[in-house]
Order: structure tokens, then C-alpha cells, then sequence
């Protein structure tokens, strides 16, 4: 009984001189031993990542200008035609005789104005009368251009150099003018778009490159060229749309085909710190700076992790002291003793070597 007793006076003893010496304001504690490293400051990568659909620089769905039976169809699906080939002839053989009537009339008018032109000085012809066998010519001229432009609508024909797609049109239909005969398109580049978020608006420029993966073709990257950025930013989405284009040689591509799109880009520049450094509290993330020997709390938040190091935001500078071990045993105020001399990061976290591959992925589905 005794000796419990001399146990619990004991351990009163001890409890009680670990409360005074914890009582204790901070500038009395002793130094509390740590190793502390400098503050470097590294720039934010930014990833954005993007699905973009391509589409021809040049596509028209073609349609005939009249009505009529189809005698003729000159293309396969996926030819290649140049500018003013014909596609598809119409039944014309009306137009044809309007324009060798039109034809018929201009002569006709022409002789009677050179007659008149023959016995003008002599009088035996009014003013008014040659200037009505011009009017007359002029008007015989007119109607012969209309014959012609209604015989050449009898033709459909290809508007611009590119490939011509299916057609449902054969031989003995009757098309008018809502009936699509094919679709061209000029697919010797493409353009991609798609859609990025925000908070890259001054980032992508006309003139830059981002990467292309086809989905049809995963192995294969593509380097495109930023041909033009939308000057709005669509309001529910967040998000503006970029162009970008692509050579397509050997016709490999086609338009509406998908492409997974990455692109990294530097942001502000951000103090990097050790993991190790961090502390999780009630109130969120902090950690530990030396100043002047002493302790003093920085709360950060953490804005991206790279290679065992964090990009924070906090109030901290390039060459800052930082706790890197011993952290548990720090209070505000306290007095440290660094064992360690603070020493700069290592080599590779200065020159950033991998950061695009560890950075803040954005996606933004386009």
C-alpha cells in the first residue's frame, strides 16, 4: 500500500511539471532541433485536355438549280474533281432549242440594224427607227444570255476542287431544286475544333501548336497549327472554341473524326515545398518558415503536386526558410536550431524536366 502510494505521488509529480513546463510561453521553450530548406519558385503547369471533331475547309451539299428528268450521272462516290466538272445532266433539250431560237433572233436583229446603218445618210430612215433596231438587238442579245444560263443549269457541276460523296440520284429520276444530288468536300486540310476552358483564354494563340491524337489512329500524333481563337466565351459553358488545322496528306483523314487534344502551358510562378513540409490541421494546410530563429505559421493552399513537391499558395518567397523535418515538434514563436545548412531543392525540381506531364489537367469536352 505504501509503495502505490509512492507511485501516484510520483506520477502527480511528473504530470504536474509537464504542465508548467507546456504553460510555458513560447520565447522560454528551448530550441527544438530541425532541418530547414529553401524556397524555390516554380511555374504552374497547366494541361488542357480536349476532345475536338474535324471538318473540311470547304464542304457544300450540291443541288440542281431546276427540275427535271436526270439523264446523266458523271461521278463515283469519293472521286476527285476539280472546279466546274460536271456531276450530274438534266434532261435539256428545251433549253437547247430556246438557245438556238435566241441565237436565230440576234442574227435576224443584227441584219436589220446593219440595213438601217446602210441607208441611214440617206434618208429614207428615221433616227427613231435605228434606235429601235438597237433596242431590238440589245433585247434579242439579252434573251439569248437567259437561254444560255437556263441550258447551263441543266448541269449540276462541281463548285470547288475537293471529293464528291454518295448520291441516292440515278438515271430517270426527277430532281428539283430541294433535291441533294452529293456533298464535296475539300479535305486537303482539316480544320479541328475544340472547346477550352476559361481559364486558358490568353494562352492558346493564333500561330501556336497543340497535339492531335486521331481516334482511329491512337499511335499516331499530329501537330497542329492554331489558325483562329473565338473572341467570346460561351457563358453557361465557361468555355471558348479554338481552330486549329491539320495537313492531310495521303487523305488519311476524313472529315468528322474525332481527336483527343492536349495542350500545357505555363502558368504563374508558385513556391514549390517538400510534402514532408505540410502540415493538415483543423483549420487546412500550413507550414513552418524560420524567421529570425524563431517559428512562424504560413497557411497555403495547395494549387498542384509534381514530383514529391507541392505548388502552394501562401505568403512565401523565393529563398524562404522552410521546416522540412522536425515539424511536429514546432509552436509559433519558437526559437529553432537548424541542424542542417538550408540548402536549395535539388537540380531536377529547379529545372522542371517532367512538369508538363504532372500538371493541373483541365478538361473541357468538346
Amino acid at each position: 500500500m505504501r509503495r502505490l502510494f509512492l507511485f501516484l505521488a510520483i506520477g502527480a509529480t511528473a504530470m504536474l511539471s509537464a504542465c508548467a513546463d507546456g504553460d510555458r510561453p513560447e520565447q522560454e521553450r528551448p530550441p527544438v532541433a530541425v532541418v530547414a530548406e529553401r524556397v524555390v519558385l516554380l511555374p504552374e503547369q497547366v494541361t488542357v485536355e480536349a476532345i475536338g471533331s474535324a471538318q473540311a475547309t470547304r464542304s457544300a451539299q450540291i443541288f440542281a438549280e431546276t427540275a427535271g428528268r436526270v439523264t446523266a450521272v458523271l461521278f463515283n462516290a469519293g472521286d476527285y474533281v476539280e472546279k466546274g466538272d460536271p456531276l450530274v445532266r438534266i434532261d435539256d433539250r428545251r433549253e437547247r432549242l430556246a438557245v438556238s431560237l435566241a441565237e436565230v433572233a440576234v442574227e435576224e436583229a443584227e441584219q436589220l440594224l446593219g440595213r438601217y446603218r446602210r441607208i441611214e445618210d440617206t434618208g429614207a430612215i428615221s433616227a427613231s427607227q435605228i434606235e429601235a433596231g438597237a433596242s431590238a438587238l440589245s433585247s434579242a442579245r439579252i434573251e439569248l444570255d437567259q437561254a444560255r444560263v437556263e441550258l447551263a443549269d441543266r448541269t449540276v457541276r462541281a463548285p470547288f476542287p475537293g471529293h464528291v460523296g454518295l448520291t441516292e440520284v440515278n438515271v430517270g429520276d426527277r430532281v428539283n431544286d430541294t433535291t441533294q444530288i452529293t456533298q464535296i468536300d475539300d479535305r486537303g486540310t482539316l480544320f479541328v475544333d475544340f472547346s477550352a476552358p476559361e481559364e486558358v483564354f490568353g494562352r492558346l494563340q493564333a500561330g501556336e501548336t497543340v497535339d492531335l491524337v486521331p481516334y482511329s489512329d491512337p499511335d499516331r500524333t499530329i501537330e497542329a497549327r492554331i489558325r483562329a481563337v473565338d473572341s467570346t466565351v460561351a457563358p453557361g459553358e465557361r468555355t471558348f472554341t479554338v481552330r486549329t488545322e491539320i495537313p492531310n496528306k495521303g487523305d488519311r483523314l476524313r472529315p468528322g473524326m474525332s481527336f483527343r487534344i492536349q495542350f500545357s502551358s505555363s502558368g504563374q510562378d508558385l513556391p514549390a515545398v517538400p510534402e514532408e513540409a505540410i502540415i493538415w490541421g483543423g483549420e487546412g494546410a500550413y507550414l513552418w518558415t524560420v524567421e529570425n530563429g524563431k517559428a512562424r505559421r504560413v497557411p497555403l493552399t495547395i494549387a498542384q503536386r509534381r514530383n514529391g513537391r507541392s505548388l502552394v499558395q501562401a505568403k512565401l518567397e523565393a529563398d524562404d526558410l522552410i521546416i522540412v523535418e522536425g515539424v511536429q515538434k514546432v509552436r509559433q514563436g519558437q526559437a529553432v536550431n537548424l541542424l542542417d545548412p538550408a540548402v536549395p531543392p535539388p537540380a531536377d525540381v529547379r529545372m522542371d524536366s517532367d512538369g508538363a506531364s504532372r500538371g493541373r489537367a483541365v478538361r473541357a469536352d468538346g
